[in-house]
């Protein structure tokens, strides 16, 4: 069997079970028949347990059975609703799944252009995974381009480019992005990975890629028109909770690094977000804001 097919019908145990939340084997295996998973044929007892097995290896998903009702459900939903890698690739292989049959359609449906800088991937994920030093040729915009050899620490995937988190030969961990990279190899040399080191930790007070020091701050933010369902439906970051709310607007708040990654997606929404607290963010953005304006007299 061909693994997309394999893949399709871990996604379709997946979505079923989230679906009806409890269903015993017999039930589930009606709706496999229903569904026309494996043109008809019923979903073996044997090949349901190694699906669950690989389930839990590749997604972090646990399909628990309670052994009073023998019906199946998954144990661990939040595991689905966090940014893990693991629900990431979930959601990329459901999305495949979809499009795979929808073929006949395709001039019908608009897809964003794909992640630059997937060709350096593989490369980067074996380095990450051994911990070889990679030798990386690199060009920012309007500058000159270098070579560097770097500790590969961790990627991250923002706004439709793919980033490496990096420690330098200077000990300073610096962001790449991987479309303005212009070469990379492994070396033969090694490093050591810190062994309490976690990239959604290094990332938790940030928006985007973009860190520094600048402290952590409690934000406030107005939701006008649109905006208050958008952040409910997509919140802006982790730490995000809503406060006062009236027919007219409702205010969030934030534990962040206001980085210029975040005012930048706060100024994405234009008039729908305005900044309350701090003060200073406040002034930060009006000045932003203003700048922009003398651009169109």
């Amino acid at each position: 069997m061909k693994p997309a097919q394999i893949f399709h019908q871990y996604i379709w145990i997946i979505n079923t079970l989230r679906a009806y939340h409890k269903l015993t084997f017999e039930e589930l295996n009606q709706k496999w028949i229903d569904d026309g998973v494996t043109d008809g044929n019923p979903l073996q007892r044997s090949s349901f347990n190694r699906h669950r097995d690989a389930i839990l290896n590749m997604f972090g998903i646990i399909i628990d059975c309670n052994l009073i009702t023998y019906e199946y459900y998954i144990s661990n939903k939040e595991v689905l609703s966090d940014d893990s890698i693991e629900r990431w690739l979930f959601s990329t292989l459901a999305v495949h799944g979809v499009l795979a049959d929808s073929a006949a359609v395709k001039e019908r449906l608009v897809l964003e252009n794909a992640p630059a800088g997937e060709q350096y991937l593989d490369i980067i994920i074996r380095a990450i995974r051994t911990n070889y030093r990679l030798h990386i040729g690199y060009k920012k915009f309007e500058a000159e381009g270098y070579e560097k050899v770097v500790c590969p620490y961790a990627l991250k995937l923002f706004h439709q480019r793919w980033y490496l988190l990096a420690l330098n030969d200077e000990e300073q961990m610096r962001i790449y992005a991987l479309d303005r990279m212009t070469m990379t190899e492994l070396t033969d040399e090694t490093f050591e990975m810190p062994f309490d080191f976690s990239a959604q930790a290094y990332f938790s007070e940030y928006f985007g890629v973009l860190t520094n020091d600048m402290p952590l701050d409690h934000v406030i933010i107005r939701a006008h028109k649109w905006m208050p369902n958008y952040l409910r439906t997509l919140p802006l970051h982790h730490s995000q909770r809503e406060h006062e709310s009236t027919p007219d607007y409702t205010d969030f708040s934030f534990d962040i690094r206001p980085t210029s990654d975040f005012l930048g997606e706060l100024l994405r929404h234009s008039d729908g977000i305005e900044v309350l607290q701090p003060l200073e963010l406040r002034e930060k953005m009006r000045q932003m804001i203003a700048e922009t304006l003398k651009r169109y007299y």
